[in-house]
Parts: structure tokens; sequence; C-alpha cells
């Protein structure tokens, strides 16, 4: 297949390139760079059948031939960048995902759609499942993120139902591994972080809100089956094991063997009290589950991190 990854250089766009290019295909990676990182994908350079297009999703979308697959996982993805960057975060979920769209169904190709559990909102419902409409504020400071990507999973449909185009929307919960960025601002890369570097770890409110973590190489399997599928409506992503974010910096710290604690500060506007998915779905249609269990990843990932803080990655 010939393959156009949005977002390509970011931290799973990057990993789905690989992924692709493993398995034979053809990878066209474009991204404005703006929280991507050619880091990411340097290794690729000179790669027979990679190609990378700097350009904004946004704007005037063009690529020459056949296109089979258009994978759009173009976004800011952190609260911090998603704050720092709020009108690109809605033009790239709206109008990226229009530009998208069009071009797949101009091509011919299969669509999937980077969705996200902020969708979700701060649930009501817990686990959280596709058939939950959420809780969400849509003029607090997170809604930026998550009214983009509730617009671009309604476009999505539209243009599934309107025009036939093929169409998967997964709904992807919190995803952790190699290549996040130092400054990413969630959970992961703060924690192991502060870690590596001898702080207290920061906790916000009392540390009783709730995550669940997925290592990267099961998320991108979960994609990777998920654009060979049938299934047009949306698919939660993400590992249903929940855990307290206090009890997650403590294991931090205890891999890590830092002693310089917890601090605690205020908890953020909106910030879900709760996050899981249910995973039923994605069982029964894509026969899917994670594998890798949280400390063999988390040992992964800090091992990453002790040599990206060498580089200053």
């Amino acid at each position: 297949m010939r393959i156009l990854i949005t977002g390509g250089a970011g931290f799973l766009g990057s990993h789905l390139c690989d992924r692709f290019l493993s398995e034979g295909h053809y990878v066209i990676a474009m991204d404005n760079l703006i929280t991507g990182s050619v880091r990411n994908i340097e290794h690729l350079a000179g790669h027979e059948r990679f190609r990378f297009i700097k350009q904004d999703v946004t704007e005037y979308l063009y690529i020459e031939g056949p296109l089979d697959a258009i994978l759009h996982f173009a976004s800011p993805a952190s609260p911090i960048d998603y704050l720092q960057l709020p009108i690109q975060t809605l033009k790239v979920g709206a109008l990226g995902t229009h530009k998208t769209l069009g071009l797949a169904r101009a091509k011919g190709a299969r669509f999937l759609l980077a969705s996200t559990s902020e969708v979700y909102g701060d649930p009501e419902v817990h686990p959280q499942r596709e058939d939950y409409w959420g809780h969400v504020n849509p003029i607090g400071p997170r809604g930026v993120y998550d009214e983009a990507k509730r617009f671009a999973e309604a476009l999505t449909m539209a243009y599934h139902r309107y025009h036939g185009v093929e169409t998967r929307i997964a709904r992807i919960f919190n995803t952790y591994g190699p290549r996040m960025r130092l400054d990413d601002g969630r959970a992961v890369p703060n924690f192991i972080g502060q870690a590596l570097r001898g702080e207290p770890l920061t906790v916000y409110g009392d540390g009783s809100q709730t995550r669940s973590f997925c290592f990267y190489s099961d998320l991108i399997e979960g994609i990777y089956l998920l654009l060979q599928s049938d299934y047009a409506e949306p698919v939660n992503l993400g590992n249903p094991t929940e855990m307290r974010l206090l009890d997650f910096a403590l294991l931090i710290n205890e891999l890590v063997g830092n002693k310089a604690g917890i601090v605690y500060k205020p908890l953020p506007a909106d910030d879900p009290k709760r996050r899981r998915p249910d995973i039923t779905r994605a069982r029964q249609i894509l026969g899917w589950e994670p594998k890798v269990g949280l400390e063999e990843g988390l040992r992964q990932t800090i091992a990453w991190f002790r040599q990206a803080l060498k580089g200053s990655y």
C-alpha cells in the first residue's frame, strides 16, 4: 500500500511510519513540526519507500499519485501544547480533517482518524464505552482539544455516510513510550523527567484521579488492525488497567530510585477524575488487547529518557 500519515514526525506518527515500512508499504509522512520532531524520523532518511513532506495539513493538500490509506494523526495532543496552541489545535481538528477526508475521497483511500479519550471529557460513566456521549465543557481551556476531536469524528462519519468514504475512528487513551518529548507535559514524561533529575514528582490535586497507560507498541498494533478492519464506528484503544496518579508517581520513583518524593499542586480546570477504556469492542472486532505490562513498558521508557536527557532530545 501507499500510505499518508499526517503528524508523521510525532510520537505515535513516527512509530506508525516504522510499522508500515516494516510491512513493506510505501509511507509518506507529513508534519509541520510544531510539536513533532525530525529526530523521530531521521533514521528513515534515505529509505527508498519513505518520503517526508513538511506541511500544515490545514493548507491546500496535494499528493501526487495513488493513495491506499490516510492516517490522520496531526494535532497537538498534550495539554501543555493545546493550551499554548488553541487556534492551531481547533484548525487541525476541523480544517485538517476536512482536507484529509477530501483527499481520501479523491483518491479512493481508506481513512483512519486518530481521535482521543478526551471526547468523553470528565466522564460520568465508568469505564468509558464507545456509546457514551461524554461530559465535556465546550468553552473550558481543554475544550479546544476535546471539541476539535469531537468535530473531527462527526465530520469523519459524515464523509462515511454521505460520500461513502471508508473510514475508521480510533479513540486513543493514554499511551506512552520512547519518542515522547521531555517537555510534553503529560504524566509519563513529567514524572520520569523529574525522577531522573532527582526532583520531587509533581502530583496535581491529591493524586486520586486515575489514568490507564498503554505502551506504544500495543497501541500501534491496535491501529494497524483497525485500519484493516471493516468497522466504521469508533473503537477504544487503550489499557483497561486503571491506576491512581499518586500510585503511578510512586512506582516511577521506585523504578528510577528517586528519593525526592512527591509535591502537590492544585488540580487544573476540567481535569478528568477517572479515565479507563472499555475495550470490549476492540477485543471482539479486532481480537486486540494490550500485552505489555506496565513495569516492562516503563523500564523501556525510562531507559530511553535517560539517553534523551543526555542528548537533550
